[in-house]
């Protein structure tokens, strides 16, 4: 009974290298060859060892996501969402999501090794950056991969991303039309391309209004709850100039500003109008608030989509649709009210 290849290959009276490539399913071996390989093998109940099958193919079974430690992408369910998303998809077809962490000023590096040690047979960019030479080094290898998102610079690599313009008009034309003109915006770090193209949008939209921005009412909220509530308390500490409606761009800034207000007392969707764009994460105890929200395509859903482009790029397919841009709708809630007079 053989328990090796090599006692394998001496059964069959084949090299070890020939078996290796039969089991492997080479097409510089026979197809009869493969076959009788395969019986061979299956009667001895022999079966190659994964890692011996990803060195014979030069696969890894997996697909990289670095994540940079400085951000609080794993604080938030939809990055964790996004994450199960890519693995459901993957694990169907014999993949594993390999999370690799980095800091920022090393992050390039972990690329590179991930890239040259072929630790990974594709990778996906999240949170793309306005500028962002993790997509530049990508577009100079072979590598395949997917943004999760845009550049400012370039857009031709395959991606998947949202109208992150639409979603700030969505929100600013519910507004507006509410009567709401001082309108204040909660954003995320404007390096990031959606926090960038989400803010243009509000620009855009306060123009198309006829309304000037007051640049007091433009804060920088961070990835977190902590920045939203902080963000907000310095917008209701305005005196005559205090906002009527705060936008804010992202989930975990909106709980912050939700707490915010509710701390001071401020009577959401009468004295005050709130909408956030992906809602407020379903598992905060202010989830009851009936936030109003823009909403997109799920996470887990983006994921998915995002995984399977990937292994039509591995498997050295062509994709339909290299550039996936989704819209957003918007969702009422009781935060939405007439701007007071």
């Amino acid at each position: 009974m053989p328990t090796d290849l090599k006692q394998l290959a001496a059964l069959l009276k084949l090299s070890p290298t020939t078996v290796s490539r039969a089991l492997n399913g080479y097409s510089d071996v026979s197809e009869a060859t493969r076959q009788r390989v395969a019986e061979a093998a299956k009667a001895a109940g022999y079966e190659p060892s994964p890692a011996a099958r990803r060195l014979a193919i030069g696969r890894a079974d997996a697909v990289g996501i670095v994540y940079p430690v400085e951000a609080d992408f794993m604080g938030n369910p939809l990055f964790l969402e996004m994450i199960g998303g890519v693995s459901d998809r993957l694990d169907g077809a014999g993949y594993d999501v390999l999370l690799a962490v980095a800091r920022k000023k090393t992050e390039l590096r972990t690329y590179e090794r991930l890239v040259r040690g072929r630790r990974v047979d594709g990778l996906i960019v999240a949170h793309t950056r306005v500028k962002d030479e993790r997509i530049d080094f990508l577009r100079g290898t072979q590598m395949p991969f997917i943004g999760y998102g845009r550049t400012s610079e370039c857009d031709d690599f395959p991606w998947l991303d949202f109208d992150n313009e639409a979603c700030t008009r969505l929100a600013m034309n519910e507004l507006t039309a509410r009567g709401h003109r001082r309108i204040a915006y909660i954003h995320s770090p404007l390096n990031l391309n959606f926090a960038q193209q989400r803010y243009d949008g509000y620009l855009k939209a306060m123009a198309a209004a006829g309304l000037v921005v007051n640049p007091e009412h433009v804060l920088t909220g961070g990835h977190d709850r902590r920045g939203g509530y902080e963000a907000t308390k310095r917008l209701l500490a305005l005196a005559d100039t205090r906002p009527t409606a705060i936008l804010v761009d992202s989930n975990l800034c909106g709980v912050g500003t939700v707490r915010a207000l509710l701390q001071a007392g401020i009577a959401i969707g009468t004295e005050m109008s709130v909408i956030v764009i992906d809602g407020l994460p379903v598992d905060t105890p202010l989830y009851d608030q009936d936030i109003a929200a823009i909403a997109q395509p799920t996470a887990h859903a983006s994921g998915w989509t995002m995984a399977d482009m990937l292994l039509k790029l591995i498997e050295g397919k062509p994709l339909d649709e290299p550039r996936v841009l989704k819209q957003p709708q918007f969702v009422n809630g009781r935060s939405l009210g007439l701007a007071p007079t």
